[in-house]
């Protein structure tokens, strides 16, 4: 038995996220097909992440065992060649037998960008989220400090989690404006479900002046859903890496 990890960059513009779904089409049904396909094996591909439709990701790591003889690096073409032009393996490589991509994962980086224009975005509009009110960037900057270290994040998750516990670690949350766009790199040692996306909308309604930046301690401190910000749509967010 062989335990291959695989890097893997998608766009999920077209599907209900990575994790299977009896009614939608899913990143991990498309792998696990083109997997059987070429081994003749029904594997379980275990994800790093559970990405939500609509997210896409240039880094995700998943990994399956298999008896296959094929090299470890000749997977990556040979799953390639059967998997649609949305999807692709970066890297295939062999690990240790125990390795699990998503209990030995140590964090991920996840990035969110904005278009902060009033004029219609065509181009790349299936990557962004357009904002057309004026952004105070320097106040969001100032906001994002508040975010850093080990806190109770349930105010920036929706329902539905059924996670033991709300407190997580970020270790780096950075914004890079260039023109009028506008990339929220977030790091953390987990998320909850959405974190990343209310997190973001929070920093717009600071952007907007709706939320002062010293208000993000209370916000955090209290847990309150509803004093933080939307939750914006998943087409801006892309996984970028996962640390192990």
């Amino acid at each position: 038995m062989r335990n291959i990890k695989l890097t893997i960059e998608y766009d999920g513009t077209s599907y209900g996220g990575w994790q299977k779904q009896k009614n939608n089409r899913t990143i991990q049904q498309c792998i696990e097909e083109a997997i059987k396909l070429l081994t003749g094996e029904e594997v379980e591909l275990i994800g790093s992440s559970r990405t939500d439709a609509g997210v896409h990701a240039k880094g995700m790591v998943a990994n399956f065992i298999t008896n296959s003889k094929i090299p470890s690096d000749k997977f990556r073409e040979a799953i390639n060649t059967k998997l649609p032009d949305d999807i692709g393996i970066i890297k295939s490589e062999e690990v240790d037998k125990n390795f699990h991509s998503r209990y030995d994962s140590k964090g991920k980086t996840y990035c969110y960008t904005l278009v902060n224009r009033y004029e219609k975005v065509c181009l790349g509009r299936s990557y962004v989220y357009q904002v057309r009110d004026e952004l105070n960037y320097n106040l969001m900057k100032d906001a994002a400090k508040y975010f850093l270290g080990k806190h109770d994040f349930k105010a920036f998750k929706t329902n539905g989690s059924s996670v033991k516990t709300s407190v997580r670690t970020i270790s780096g949350l950075e914004l890079e404006l260039k023109g009028d766009v506008l990339k929220i790199f977030i790091s953390a040692d987990g998320f909850l479900y959405n974190m990343v996306r209310i997190i973001v909308g929070t920093l717009i309604e600071v952007g907007k002046g709706k939320i002062k930046p010293e208000d993000i301690e209370s916000i955090i401190r209290n847990g309150d859903r509803s004093k933080a910000g939307p939750c914006v749509p998943p087409n801006g967010l892309v996984l970028e890496k996962v640390f192990y």
